[in-house]
């Protein structure tokens, strides 16, 4: 009895050892990665506020815009896995660097846009320079985190989805309104130049502040990078089906599943990231602040729901129905926003619940894969994992801006988008819960 005492005293202090250890890492990484990402959604999505305006000041139909924003993620798609494996050779810290800067000198020029083609040329060239960013993060936090932990760190991480929404709504809103006219430029051009700004002031940043590996981390005691790297050897040598080549990756059925359920929780959440402010304008809310305002309250929502949902995952280990609940929950949402018509309230909450069902799933995914993929395999896995999903990015805004132009109203569309998450809710059920549940 004195002997399992004394052991189980230990494990206890291993453990909190391990969680002090994971805090420190933790407050080191992610605020900073977050607000970096929360620059980089502002860029890429931002044109959604911009839409307001510019459609009517360029001529442009929703058709034209729902293409030049999907467009985006044909660049996307092409340097993904490109631009993943280049951070695995030079290091986080000068790639992402080099992805930040130049998205956010991209993003400024489209301040100079008058043409739908040189709309499409700017946003594939901001897609194609964006690309990596999200992996890279991804397969970054590969190299400090165990996976038992991971769920929650990138929960935190992704927290600049909804983050980005509650900010930028009423931010963009904001500049749209009290910059319109000033120095003879409309307010989205004025949009376009000041959101690309903390962008670059990031990207120099990330050169002094990320690490790029626990063995070079200054800021980490000789043991306590001794922990990190064998608590990650660990890991490796006791995963049951891991993948460390990318032949062995992209020749694995189970990469396929993946993609597919990935490309469904990215439909879903662009079908939202893109339309929020037209959804919100179709409610009935009126003037780009107050539509900025409304848009703040389905993020903050999900910030909650997704947090909540990342440490429930980590505490029990349970992965597959931490990311089928919430896909279905935001099918019932779009399914609520299509039958709200003018009433504000009722949209509110069916937008709410889609903000928590499109954006919740996606820090949890990354378990699924995590199973399974490992060294070359997971840096060429990942990002060929979000490339296509990325893809979904082109689909879903392209595709409700052509079903918005021959109905007239958002109905059809988001019908459309809650089926599609309900196909990869059911998707997910092919994994086998042994393989994932750790």
């Amino acid at each position: 009895m004195q002997i399992d005492a004394v052991v189980a005293s230990a494990g206890s202090a291993d453990r909190e050892a391990g969680d002090r250890l994971y805090r420190k890492i933790a407050w080191r990484l992610i605020p900073f990665l977050m607000i970096c990402y929360v620059g980089a959604y502002l860029d890429r999505v931002n044109v959604g506020f911009a839409k307001l305006q510019m459609l009517n000041d360029l001529q442009f139909s929703e058709t034209i815009y729902g293409l030049g924003a999907g467009i985006f993620f044909i660049g996307y798609f092409l340097f993904e896995v490109p631009s993943n494996l280049m951070l695995q050779r030079v290091g986080a810290r000068i790639w992402i660097a080099r992805i930040m800067i130049t998205w956010g000198i991209i993003s400024a020029c489209f301040a100079f846009v008058s043409t739908p083609l040189q709309f499409y040329i700017l946003r594939f060239l901001l897609g194609a320079a964006e690309a990596g960013f999200y992996p890279g993060v991804i397969l970054y936090l590969t190299y400090w985190i165990p996976s038992h932990r991971r769920s929650q760190m990138i929960a935190l991480f992704m927290t600049a989805i909804p983050i980005a929404g509650i900010v930028g709504g009423p931010l963009s809103g904001w500049i749209m309104q009290y910059f319109d006219g000033h120095q003879a430029l409309a307010g989205w051009k004025w949009l376009f130049l000041f959101e690309a700004i903390p962008s670059i002031v990031l990207g120099i940043a990330t050169i002094f502040c990320l690490t790029d590996r626990p063995e070079k981390a200054r800021w980490l005691s000789e043991q306590e990078k001794a922990l990190v790297v064998s608590a990650l050897d660990a890991q490796a040598q006791n995963s049951e089906s891991t993948l460390t080549t990318m032949g062995e990756a992209f020749r694995n059925p189970r990469m396929l599943l993946m993609c597919m359920i990935y490309f469904c929780v990215i439909m879903g959440q662009y079908g939202l990231t893109f339309w929020m402010p037209t959804l919100v304008k179709s409610a009935g809310v009126t003037g780009v602040l107050q539509i900025g305002l409304f848009s703040a309250i389905p993020y903050t929502f999900a910030v909650v729901v997704m947090i909540s949902a990342g440490r429930n995952s980590d505490r029990t280990r349970e992965r597959r129905w931490h990311v089928i609940v919430p896909m279905l929950a935001g099918a019932l949402g779009y399914m609520i926003v299509a039958a709200a018509g003018g009433n504000v309230t009722l949209a509110l909450i069916g937008l709410s619940l889609a903000a928590a069902g499109v954006i919740t799933p996606g820090p949890l995914f990354w378990a699924l894969p995590s199973a399974f993929l490992a060294g070359t395999a997971a840096a060429a896995g990942i990002a060929a994992i979000n490339a296509f999903a990325g893809l979904a990015g082109f689909v879903s805004p392209y595709l409700i801006g052509y079903l918005r132009d021959i109905t007239g109203t958002s109905t059809i569309a988001m019908y459309t988008s809650a089926a599609v998450l309900v196909l990869g809710a059911l998707a997910i059920l092919k994994v086998p819960a042994k393989l994932v549940n750790r």
